[in-house]
């Protein structure tokens, strides 16, 4: 399936994805794209500190098509690489 997107969602809410996006904007100050990335990294903490699996299959398991988006995204949002973040924790 990959990871969620905004449309799928929407969808399981029965709201549009503008709407949801919106709301989420209102209310949270971030969009539904930000807190799916932040859910996305929270899972990836957990499994990098509870398991010995690669990161490549963090990475698939959480949906990522290539590892490399994968690692990309956490670097981004929490500005050390997957591999750093289980060296350090």
């Amino acid at each position: 399936m990959g990871i969620p997107n905004v449309d799928y969602c929407a969808s399981e809410l029965h709201l549009s994805p503008n709407y949801l996006s919106d709301l989420l904007k209102k209310v949270t100050g971030k969009t539904a794209q930000e807190h799916i990335h932040l859910y996305v990294i929270e899972k990836a903490k957990n499994y990098l500190l509870n398991s010995s699996v690669s990161i490549s299959e963090i990475g698939y398991e959480l949906g990522f098509k290539y590892p490399q988006h994968f690692s990309s995204l956490f670097k981004l949002k929490t500005g050390i690489s997957p591999k750093k973040y289980r060296f350090l924790n």
